[in-house]
């Protein structure tokens, strides 16, 4: 984590993109929805760029995405899986407090954001067990094998300086999600991965290499071809696809900051496309952003096939963590989800906790009448 000078006094102010990158840029990592690039990607929010500094050194970095209400020169601030900061720092109000003041100047009536801090973990296997388990439901029933105190204590801290966490649903909030699963790679090769790997998975990459699926990276011009596959994916899933757009920002946005920030998988089987994915890196932090998957041909197994080729590629580019984003928290296993955890748990990886999105009003009364307004919508 960062570093700063035990108690001095921090202060908060606008840095250009390019300083913001360089400061990405000397860290292990940093979630991309806090790159600068992620601004012109969520266009319809205004973004800034800030910077923490004790003195004239930079100690912590942000990216803060103003959406405006409606008929009013006011904004919610959003800081999505940010800021960059001490979160381990036993005194977070010098961190915050310089942060609520700047952002309301800029005219924020609230403060929402999702810091990057992870409370517990469970193995595979124990979540293997859990979800065989009838009396178990959700995640937050089985101990975590892993429980960090220290972040724990963020939270009675944040709620000490009148934030409150946003709740969540089933493990999703309207923002980030709060359950992630993740596939640690650090001090392990391509051999330990696939070790760890369930029986089904390993046979499903096995088959789909027998098959002949071919995986390779494409372009910005194969971006319409993943693009129709992900749409027959949000048909069959009943979800609501993005537009092409969104991915042609994302790629222009992401690629502009490092050639390698977004790559574009595809996995072909005798000429047919059969799934495709994005994989985005920071640093040493690889995410599975966005996969597809068509309905014919899904005995082939490109989908295994195309995670593979991305964890290789994490491993290759020195990633420590190959991130499979988010899950909800149920285990009941006449739940759809289930099938979704399933999947993800077959890698060996682990589920993660982080703290959770918070909000601090700045104003109440807006901050109550863009709650209800954001509620009507969803």
């Amino acid at each position: 984590m960062t570093t700063a000078s035990p108690h001095g006094p921090l202060s908060v102010r606008p840095i250009s993109a390019d300083e913001h990158l360089d400061r990405v840029r000397a860290r292990p990592s940093v979630s991309f929805l806090q790159t600068p690039g992620w601004a012109a990607v969520k266009n319809e929010w205004r973004g800034e760029s800030i910077g923490w500094f004790d003195g004239d050194r930079i100690v912590g970095s942000a990216l803060v995405l103003y959406r405006q209400l409606p008929r009013v020169k006011r904004y919610l601030a959003y800081l999505p899986e940010g800021p960059d900061i001490d979160w381990r720092d036993g005194d977070l109000d010098r961190w915050l407090a310089p942060m609520a003041s700047h952002l309301k100047k800029q005219g924020a009536f609230g403060i929402r954001m999702g810091p990057p801090v992870v409370t517990r973990r469970w193995h595979a296997a124990t979540i293997k067990q859990a979800i065989a388990d009838p009396v178990l439901g959700t995640l937050s029933d089985v101990p975590a094998d892993v429980l960090d105190d220290e972040a724990i204590g963020v939270a009675t801290a944040l709620a000490g300086l009148g934030w409150k966490e946003i709740p969540t649903e089933g493990g999703f909030s309207a923002g980030q999600p709060k359950f992630n699963f993740q596939l640690p790679l650090a001090g392990r090769d391509e051999a330990a991965v696939l070790a760890g790997m369930n029986q089904l998975w390993r046979r499903n990459i096995k088959k789909a290499a027998k098959a002949g699926v071919e995986v390779t990276t494409g372009t910005r011009d194969d971006l319409a071809a993943f693009h129709a596959v992900y749409a027959e994916t949000a048909e069959r899933d009943h979800f609501t696809p993005r537009p092409l757009s969104y991915f042609e920002r994302m790629w222009d946005a992401m690629t502009a900051e490092e050639p390698d920030r977004l790559v574009l998988y595809l996995a072909h089987h005798e000429g047919d496309l059969v799934a495709a994915t994005t994989m985005v890196r920071v640093g040493e932090h690889a995410w599975y952003s966005y996969g597809a998957s068509t309905t014919e041909k899904r005995d082939v197994r490109g989908s295994n096939a195309i995670q593979w080729q991305m964890i290789r590629d994490a491993l290759a580019a020195g990633a420590t963590t190959y991130d499979m984003r988010g899950i909800t928290e149920t285990l009941d296993p006449d739940d759809s989800h289930v099938g979704l955890i399933q999947f993800k748990v077959g890698t060996g990886g682990e589920a993660v906790e982080y703290l959770g999105e918070w909000d601090l009003p700045l104003n109440r009364a807006l901050h109550a009448g863009f709650t209800t307004y954001m509620r009507r919508r969803g």
